[in-house]
């Protein structure tokens, strides 16, 4: 599964790497190569965290729906 990003968000992306290159590792990052490694981590790590993610949303929902009258039920005020 392929991660696509909005453009502005992508840019965004490309530019704080450069930055947390340039202020880590004193190193400057062309926005070239800082996409590159952007595409790396998102096909490496994209995948994991959105089944992560998936699974927990999952988690969250099925345990909302275990106490569904818990969380719904309203007194009549009789």
């Amino acid at each position: 599964m392929a991660l696509d990003l909005a453009e502005d968000r992508r840019a965004r992306l490309v530019s704080d790497l450069q930055t947390f290159y340039r202020e880590s590792f004193d190193e400057e990052l062309s926005a070239f190569r800082s996409a590159q490694v952007l595409d790396f981590f998102l096909g490496a790590l994209g995948p994991q965290v959105y089944n992560q993610a998936v699974q927990d949303a999952r988690a969250f929902f099925q345990r909302k729906l275990e106490d569904l009258e818990g969380e719904v039920y309203e007194p009549d005020g009789l």
